[in-house]
């Protein structure tokens, strides 16, 4: 596996690239806006392919790399459901897996730092946001925090993992890179408490002054959205309304872009083909299902995804390709829903 732990002085964030191997996928966990074109170098010279860029939470000490990256690598944004941003491209629920090439992160709920913390397991290692640091803990104070739900995701789920799992923050502010579980729980102040009741004074009592970036970060944090207008200005979108009208038509194909797991949770628009956004290129190029469809066909190609963020991406790719009949549904299967368009499991 390639592993790389990424600093980022100003703001004392870690970012942490994984691959299973050179010349595979990669996806990065918290980048920071500022650190982007270290991180494409570093893609570049392990000859990876950025596939998903993550944040644990909303952050509100920097501004996140979430955005650039995707526009520099057409790269899946990915957050858990609860997120305040405005669109990212996949949103994970607890339970769920976070999934590239080769790696397989359980995904975890672990909300207390902010309403929309999330946490992700490997084998040996937990990349735990700011809900568990290294000894200490995020604080509870703004963001819709909760030390009540802070301890319960410390205490009920961190904490009940092997001793020596190894644990890697989002944040650090003293120098440690690492610790594990075992280490957390014996020697972090903050987790020797008695009670959930002593956890929460202690927590609402640390008299902390807001991030110096709170103001800036917060909003622009939850700008990340990709402009579909861009793509809907040149013709290349359509409404839900409009794709309900074409809903069965012989010379439109529905071609749905999410992963298996959204397909499953969420259900699908009927009568869709599968054509997960990774696979796009191959299938857009000549020989290609998606170029044989609408080159051999004639078909219309109407694309989807969840938010409308990768089919918007995808329709750009396919414009590219000379697949001039692509077009895709904004704001995705989410849009779709609220128009009350049918859905199947």
């Amino acid at each position: 596996m390639i592993f790389r732990q990424l600093f980022d002085q100003t703001s004392g964030t870690y970012s942490y690239l994984l691959a299973s191997r050179r010349g595979g996928e990669a996806l990065i966990l918290d980048p920071v806006l500022e650190k982007v074109d270290r991180y494409l170098q570093l893609v570049r010279e392990l000859d990876l392919k950025l596939v998903k860029a993550v944040d644990t939470h909303l952050h509100a000490d920097h501004i996140t790399g979430l955005g650039a990256l995707r526009d520099k690598t057409h790269c899946i944004t990915v957050m858990g459901e609860q997120t305040k941003a405005d669109v990212v491209s996949m949103r994970l629920a607890d339970g769920d897996k976070l999934t590239i090439e080769g790696l397989a992160l359980d995904v975890i709920y672990t909300p207390g730092h902010t309403d929309d913390s999330y946490s992700f397991i490997m084998p040996d290692r937990v990349f735990t946001g700011d809900t568990l640091l290294i000894r200490g803990t995020g604080r509870t104070d703004f963001q819709n925090g909760d030390a009540r739900q802070q301890y319960e995701s410390i205490f009920g789920r961190l904490l009940k993992l092997p001793d020596t799992t190894l644990v890697y923050p989002a944040h650090d502010y003293k120098g440690d890179t690492v610790s594990t579980i075992g280490e957390e729980k014996a020697f972090n102040p903050r987790l020797q408490v008695k009670s959930m009741d002593e956890y929460v004074a202690l927590m609402n009592n640390l008299k902390l002054s807001n991030p110096k970036m709170m103001d800036v970060a917060v909003p622009a944090n939850m700008k990340v959205g990709l402009h579909q207008e861009e793509i809907a200005r040149r013709g290349w979108a359509i409404s839900a309304a409009q794709a309900l009208g074409l809903l069965g038509k012989p010379d439109v194909a529905l071609i749905d872009l999410r992963e298996r797991t959204e397909r499953e949770r969420h259900g699908t628009i009927p009568g869709s083909l599968h054509v997960p956004y990774p696979s796009l290129q191959e299938n857009i190029g000549a020989g290609g299902m998606l170029h044989e469809l609408a080159k051999s066909t004639s078909k219309r190609l109407l694309l989807y995804c969840a938010f409308g963020e990768r089919s918007a991406m995808a329709v750009q790719a396919a414009q590219d390709a000379g697949l001039a009949s692509a077009c895709h549904i904004q704001g995705g299967i989410d849009a779709w829903k609220k128009a009350s368009g049918p859905l199947v499991h």
